[in-house]
């Protein structure tokens, strides 16, 4: 006997991620606000990566963050490593360490604990704990994911220059922006058919 197949229509979320997930769009552009003025310094370590060109990035990987907990998160979870692994490759490029980039991917998950705090204490435990427990599990796989990417481009960028570092490459913002505009256009694929 085989087994039942799977389909791939939208399931329903349970109302208690559904409320996570308005929370995350609701303060999403407050996130991307907070993530950016802790970022700092490091946003300015690369003078060929503009500021908004990082915030719209980070806008990004918070609205993914929302549909994740949503009740397309099948559907979203492959644009939700893309825009990691691109975070990653952002973040070489940028010039961070490893573990830089890390604690870039780790912050937001501090600021999902702050901004969700008032709405899992008003829940039964249980929910809570799903919720956290579906949240940690999507920033986990993404942490990894970015780490991967951050070291991809680390590699290419060797390979490229036959193991020799060289000072003047740089990253074109605009191929940035058409990256991202990509990644955009898979997201808005997915929430479209909501």
């Amino acid at each position: 006997m085989s087994p039942p197949k799977r389909s791939h229509a939208l399931r329903a979320s349970h109302p208690a991620l559904l409320a996570a997930s308005r929370v995350i769009n609701d303060l999403r552009d407050e996130m991307v606000s907070q993530w950016a003025d802790w970022l700092g310094d490091r946003m300015q370590t690369s003078t060929t990566i503009p500021r908004p060109v990082i915030e719209r990035e980070l806008r990004l990987i918070i609205e993914l963050l929302g549909e994740m907990v949503g009740p397309v998160r099948r559907e979203a979870t492959p644009v939700w490593f893309h825009a990691c692994e691109h975070f990653g490759r952002l973040a070489a490029a940028r010039g961070l360490a490893a573990g830089e980039v890390v604690d870039e991917m780790q912050f937001l998950r501090e600021l999902l604990i702050r901004n969700l705090a008032p709405i899992l204490a008003a829940m039964r435990q249980r929910q809570a704990m799903a919720i956290m427990l579906q949240l940690n599990r999507v920033l986990d796989k993404g942490v990894g994911v970015t780490v991967v990417g951050y070291t991809d481009a680390l590699v290419a960028t060797i390979f490229a220059q036959n193991g020799v570092p060289s000072p003047g490459t740089s990253v074109d913002a605009d191929e940035v922006g058409r990256q991202l505009e990509q990644i955009e256009g898979e997201f808005a694929a997915v929430t479209r058919n909501r």
